[in-house]
C-alpha cells in the first residue's frame, strides 16, 4: 500500500437508489470526517452534475476522490446496471482538477470499509470459530445485489469485486420453482438480484399475490404509491403481521441465506462472512430468528463446514462510504 496522501479527499457510495459523499482529510495516519450529505440518485442526470452541487460548500483543496459505485468496474469507467449513468473517472478528474478518480465496485468499498469497523458495529447471527484464519466474504442486498470477496494472504485481507449477484437463481423447494417459472415469464433471465433485493422482495410479493395464494389487502395497495414498496413490506410484516408479507418475507430471508451460504462455499470464507446493505439493519428481528442461518447451512455434506463460519450483520451503512475513503487514502496501490 502506498503512503497516505495529503489534501482532502472525496468519497462516494453510489446506489441505484441514494448516493452518499464525504469530505475526509487524513491526519496522523488516520481519516477524520469534515462533511457528508446524501442524495436521490435518479434526481441528477449524471454524477458529474451531483458532484458540482456537493461541492459548492466544500472548502480547501481536494487531491483525491474514490467512488464505490454499484455496476461492474472495467478501465476506469462504469455502466450502472440501476441508474443511467455511465462514470469515466478519468473524465471526472479532468472535469473537477485531481489528481485521481478512483471507481471500485461499491461491494469493494464496503469490504474496505468492513475491515475498519469499529465496536458496537456488528452483530452476530453465528458465532462459528472465530479464530479462524482464511478468506471471507460480503453479501448486500439493497436496490441491487452486491457480493463480494477478501482474499486473505497469510497476512491481510485483500477485497475483490464480484458480479455474483447477477448469477442465475437457483430454486430449492417446489414454491421457489414456482416462483423461478413466474420471473421468468416476467424477465426471461432470472438472476439472483430479482429475488435478493429491494425490487426482489416486491416480485417475490407480486408472486404470492397473483398465484393467489393471498388476497392483497386495499390499504397495502395504496401504500405502495406512498413509499418504497419493499420497505412497505417489510414493516407490514415486522409489525402488522399481514400474511402475505410475513410469506413474502419469510421467503426473501430464506433465499437471501442459501445464496449467502454459496457465496460461502465458493469463497471458502472461513475468516467470516458479513451481511451488508440497506435491508439487512431494517430487517435484523427476522434475520436473527433462524431461518436466515438455517437456510446458509443447509448445503448437504458441507453444512458442517458451512456452520463453523461465523455470520456477521453490519449494522454501518455507510460502511462503504468509509471503505471507498479508506482505498483513496490508503489502499490504492499505482
Amino acid at each position: 500500500m502506498e503512503e497516505p496522501i495529503s489534501g482532502r479527499i472525496l468519497a462516494g457510495d453510489i446506489g441505484g437508489t441514494k448516493t452518499n459523499l464525504a469530505l475526509y482529510s487524513v491526519q496522523e495516519g488516520r481519516l477524520s470526517l469534515i462533511s457528508t450529505r446524501s442524495f436521490q440518485s435518479r434526481d441528477y442526470p449524471d454524477l458529474g452534475s451531483l458532484l458540482k452541487e456537493f461541492l459548492l460548500d466544500a472548502s480547501g483543496t481536494v487531491t483525491r476522490a474514490c467512488f464505490g459505485i454499484a455496476g461492474p468496474v472495467v478501465g476506469d469507467k462504469v455502466e450502472t446496471p440501476n441508474l443511467p449513468w455511465v462514470i469515466d473517472g478519468r473524465e471526472l478528474a479532468r472535469s473537477f482538477g485531481l489528481s485521481r478518480v478512483l471507481l471500485i465496485n461499491d461491494l469493494e468499498a464496503t469490504a474496505y470499509g468492513i475491515l475498519n469497523l469499529g465496536p458496537g458495529e456488528l452483530v452476530s447471527l453465528n458465532q462459528g470459530l472465530s479464530e479462524q484464519k482464511g478468506n471471507m466474504a460480503v453479501i448486500a442486498a439493497g436496490t441491487g445485489l452486491g457480493e463480494a470477496i477478501l482474499f486473505w494472504d497469510g497476512k491481510d485481507h485483500r477485497p475483490f469485486a464480484s458480479e455474483g449477484g447477477h448469477a442465475d437463481f437457483a430454486p430449492r423447494t417446489p414454491v421457489e420453482i414456482e416462483l423461478l417459472g413466474y420471473l421468468t415469464c416476467r424477465f426471461g433471465h432470472v438472476s439472483y438480484e430479482r429475488v435478493v433485493s429491494g425490487p426482489g422482495l416486491l416480485n417475490i410479493y407480486g408472486f404470492l399475490r397473483d398465484s393467489h395464494r393471498f388476497v392483497e389487502p386495499s390499504w397495502l395497495k395504496e401504500r405502495f404509491l406512498e413509499g418504497d414498496p419493499g420497505s412497505v413490506i417489510s414493516e407490514a410484516a415486522l409489525d402488522h403481521g399481514v400474511e402475505i408479507c410475513v410469506t413474502a418475507l419469510d421467503l426473501f430471508v430464506s433465499i437471501y441465506g442459501a445464496e449467502a451460504g454459496n457465496l460461502a462455499l465458493k469463497a471458502k470464507a472461513t475468516g467470516g462472512f458479513y451481511v451488508a446493505g440497506g435491508i439487512a439493519p431494517k430487517i435484523l428481528p427476522k434475520l436473527k430468528d433462524g431461518a436466515f442461518v438455517r437456510a446458509f447451512m443447509e448445503k448437504g455434506r458441507f453444512s458442517d463446514f458451512l456452520s463453523k463460519i461465523p455470520v456477521h450483520v453490519v449494522l454501518n451503512e455507510e460502511a462503504a462510504l468509509q471503505g471507498a475513503a479508506y482505498y483513496a487514502a490508503f489502499g490504492f496501490n499505482g
